[in-house]
């Protein structure tokens, strides 16, 4: 049997000179013969030739077309890159990747002003928020509309979560309040700067007229939820500053709940329509998803899924 010159969907977008997605897009309604090997795509020579031809007008030939086999760099506007650090956005990609496997998706494990920076910036382009503004008691607009600005956006809730303290189990030190961080006794661990949680947390004390200096460990960092549970776990502090899905994952910690705050995703307005993004808001609508996520507690799905306002 004669070997058969096979290409893929990248191979064919630079050989068309159109983006690998509008080739998705052709093999899905039928204008261009592929198979499947695994969760890979792949596109012989004859069948591209035949598509080329009827695109010309012309009858299918029998010759093959010589090809590059040299594969396209990854760029943003092909794939998804998504900004946070919430488990649910595990299964959110794990969904995405199912649904197009594909499409190239990406985490970046940083926080909340990070991300839309990196919005901004176009080094990512689904981000996720979690910063309260004290001002207007609102969650992610005013942030949105300062740190992207003349940029149109979507901002889509992901979930609303419990925000609150990480103590040791029993609570040996009786800690309840923002205030109670302030008591020379108490060592508290924090987040890294532009994290949702340290936003709060800043808030909060410029309210109560804090000064962070009074914090004994205000200067210690860590750059997750986990990694602050786990801290306070080991004695290495007695309070920290997170979400309770963390403290559920760490058998050694109490939670002290403070503060139900909204934890919404950013896309930009111009992406909405793309099949990635459109995959992604459709998933987030599911019931398939909704239940999923509901079974892991800790998590308030009522408006998960809702364009909640845009920019």
């Amino acid at each position: 049997m004669p070997e058969t010159t096979v290409y893929t969907p990248e191979e064919v977008a630079k050989i068309l000179k159109i983006s690998r997605f509008t080739v998705y897009e052709m093999i899905k309604r039928g204008d261009l013969t592929a198979y499947r090997i695994g969760r890979k795509m792949r596109v012989e020579a004859p069948d591209l030739e035949i598509y080329i031809n009827k695109s010309k007008g012309l009858s299918p030939a029998g010759t093959t077309i010589p090809l590059s086999t040299e594969q396209p760099p990854f760029a943003s506007h092909d794939g998804l890159i998504l900004c946070g650090q919430d488990p649910l956005l595990d299964i959110l990609t794990k969904h995405l990747e199912k649904e197009m496997p594909y499409i190239q998706f990406l985490r970046k494990y940083i926080g909340s002003m990070d991300g839309l920076i990196s919005l901004y910036r176009g080094t990512a382009n689904a981000v996720t928020a979690h910063l309260w503004d004290s001002d207007t008691d609102t969650y992610n607009l005013p942030y949105v509309r300062h740190l992207l600005p003349g940029h149109r956006t979507l901002i889509v809730n992901l979930t609303h979560r419990m925000e609150g303290l990480y103590v040791a189990k029993g609570n040996p030190k009786n800690i309840q309040t923002w205030q109670d961080l302030s008591q020379p006794q108490v060592r508290f661990v924090n987040r890294e700067r532009g994290a949702g949680a340290r936003v709060l947390l800043d808030e909060q004390l410029r309210l109560l007229k804090i000064d962070h200096s009074s914090i004994q460990g205000y200067a210690h960092e860590e750059m997750s939820h986990l990694a602050v549970a786990s801290c306070v776990a080991r004695g290495e502090a007695d309070v920290g500053l997170g979400i309770e899905k963390a403290a559920l994952q760490v058998n050694a910690v109490d939670f002290i709940p403070l503060k139900k705050e909204r934890y919404d995703l950013v896309i930009r307005r111009e992406d909405a329509a793309k099949p990635q993004f459109h995959a992604l808001l459709t998933i987030l609508g599911s019931k398939n998803f909704h239940n999923e996520i509901s079974g892991m507690g800790g998590y308030d799905i009522s408006q998960t899924g809702m364009i909640l306002a845009e920019t």
